[in-house]
């Protein structure tokens, strides 16, 4: 295998869209920056868009989130391969550590940014509670907001985003105020992980509830800040046991009633649940899926 082009954040790269993607992205992100738009109308039929390393992950998220809303299956598909085209083109040329800071946009106000760290790494090992045999996720992800967090644990584990959800951490609850309602909270997307995890880098247990109704709990243990390894591009699934229950199956209990009913042709709610979510391996679970998964991110609420 030849090594990776080793090239400065400040360097150009190309990104190869055939005319039909770019006349795609163009009708149909219609967030995308003025600048990213600028650059696909002036780059000559035929020729591979340049963009400069950073901005190329910059873009990667609007195609990501375009593909997320998109109620169009075969053009989500293809934003999905646009996706993928821009991931193989920044794990080709990034080799080369991040910069000290780094700027993320606010989750509630697309044009504010905040400034993390990215040179901070943490792990974490996030277990479904109640269920057995365990379901559960080991992570790794750099520094960002709880409600970053959220959204890295959701695609981790298999969830959709499509409920509450909140932390709590130390007895105080933190979640999204826009979404909450009348539950009083502290803020996730204002909270920064490196603002609440020990500076000692010792483990730390903290709760992690989604979907209310449901009640789904899972335990996220805190299991150090190792070091970032130069070349990898995060966030990362290290590893994990078992796929992630269906949504609205009815917590703990109505799983475990699901899967007894799956696994009994004769049972009076097969043949119902075979129709309602198709074939179901509780065993089945891809790291490598669920890390693309997690750099591609999630819809949500603020969307709906």
């Amino acid at each position: 295998m030849s090594p990776k082009k080793k090239i400065q954040h400040s360097e150009e790269v190309p990104l190869k869209l055939t005319a039909a993607e770019r006349k795609l992205i163009l009708d149909e992100l219609m967030c995308l920056d003025q600048d990213y738009e600028q650059i696909i109308r002036e780059t000559p039929s035929g020729k591979p868009v340049m963009m400069y390393l950073d901005d190329l992950e910059d873009f990667g998220g609007y195609i990501a989130s375009e593909a997320n809303h998109c109620e169009d299956k075969k053009k989500q598909k293809k934003l999905d391969a646009v996706f993928e085209r821009v991931q193989d083109v920044l794990d080709k040329y990034m080799d080369e550590e991040p910069p000290l800071t780094l700027k993320i946009r606010d989750a509630r106000n697309p044009q504010r940014k905040t400034k993390v760290n990215p040179g901070i790494l943490y792990q974490f090992k996030i277990t479904l509670l109640g269920v057995k045999p365990l379901i559960w996720r080991r992570i790794q992800v750099q520094d960002c907001t709880l409600d970053k967090l959220h959204e890295h644990i959701q695609t981790a584990m298999g969830w959709t985003n499509s409920h509450l959800h909140q932390f709590v951490i130390k007895e105080k609850r933190y979640g999204d105020p826009g979404l909450m309602d009348d539950l009083d909270c502290i803020d996730s997307t204002a909270t920064m992980m490196s603002e609440i995890l020990p500076k000692t880098g010792k483990p730390f247990r903290f709760k992690y509830d989604y979907d209310f109704g449901d009640g789904w709990e899972h335990e996220v243990l805190y299991e150090g800040s190792p070091l970032s390894e130069k070349g990898k591009k995060y966030p990362l699934c290290l590893e994990g046991e078992r796929a992630c229950p269906p949504e609205d199956i009815g917590g703990v209990w109505g799983y475990a009633d699901y899967l007894e009913a799956l696994a009994d042709s004769q049972h009076e709610l097969h043949e119902e649940y075979m129709e309602w979510n198709g074939p179901f391996d509780p065993d089945k679970f891809d790291s490598k899926k669920a890390t693309k998964e997690m750099k591609k991110g999630l819809p949500n609420w603020r969307d709906r």
